[in-house]
């Protein structure tokens, strides 16, 4: 089945060009459902469900971060990528706190685009070629300096892709709590916390609870 996609930018030729791009795409198959030039539009457009929302932050006010959320609160499950001219830590940094799924420059190549979709698509988040969540430190720093943004990089973006239920059910993984004690403090059922355990691991690309220990904690995700 398609992926249901709209497209949001002010300016015409750049949605057109967007859409030439996805429609030869192939994996995973794109259907363009909607293209806006203004956030009226837009507005109208997610009035009802789509997969994917392909959008330029400065279609709203305050670069769009709040939008991003509310979209979000009103449908959980779509993804959004940002496609922008605004490459600063600050701004991208924010979408992602609000909750986009990806980040894309408008200068980037187009096969960034597709990696981006195709990335979201399965879950997992994106941040592409030449961005960045901290700011970039002098150069004249050391590399240690560098490597110490790079883990925070690393581990800001594992942490997003967790939803806040998967939070709550990791910790308690983490503290050695088997399903059943699980289901009981969260007051949901053992199926329940079997299904999200599953999730999480296989977000993080993780066959087994052991691995999912030492991966959440290497990484200092709880």
């Amino acid at each position: 089945m398609a992926t249901r996609a709209v497209i949001a930018d002010h300016q015409k030729m750049f949605t057109e060009g967007i859409q030439a791009i996805l429609t030869e795409m192939q994996f995973p198959p794109i259907k363009i459902v909607g293209v806006a030039h203004s956030l009226d539009e837009l507005n109208k457009m997610t009035e009802f469900p789509i997969d994917l929302l392909i959008m330029e932050l400065a279609l709203t006010d305050q670069h769009g971060a709040t939008y991003i959320s509310e979209l979000k609160v009103m449908w959980p499950d779509i993804k959004i990528i940002i496609l922008s001219n605004y490459g600063e830590a600050n701004i991208v940094r924010e979408a992602f706190i609000q909750g986009a799924d990806g980040y894309v420059l408008k200068s980037n190549h187009s096969l960034e685009l597709l990696q981006c979709i195709e990335f979201v698509m399965e879950g997992r988040t994106y941040l592409a070629e030449g961005l960045r969540l901290a700011p970039e430190y002098d150069k004249q720093k050391k590399s240690s300096q560098r490597e110490k943004r790079k883990i925070f990089e690393d581990r800001y973006l594992l942490k997003q892709k967790l939803t806040k239920r998967e939070k709550e059910i990791l910790t308690m993984i983490v503290q050695y709590k088997n399903n059943k004690t699980i289901a009981e403090e969260l007051f949901i059922s053992d199926q329940t916390v079997s299904a999200h355990r599953k999730r999480i691991m296989k977000k993080f690309g993780i066959n087994n609870t052991v691995k999912l220990i030492k991966f959440s904690l290497d990484h200092q995700l709880v």
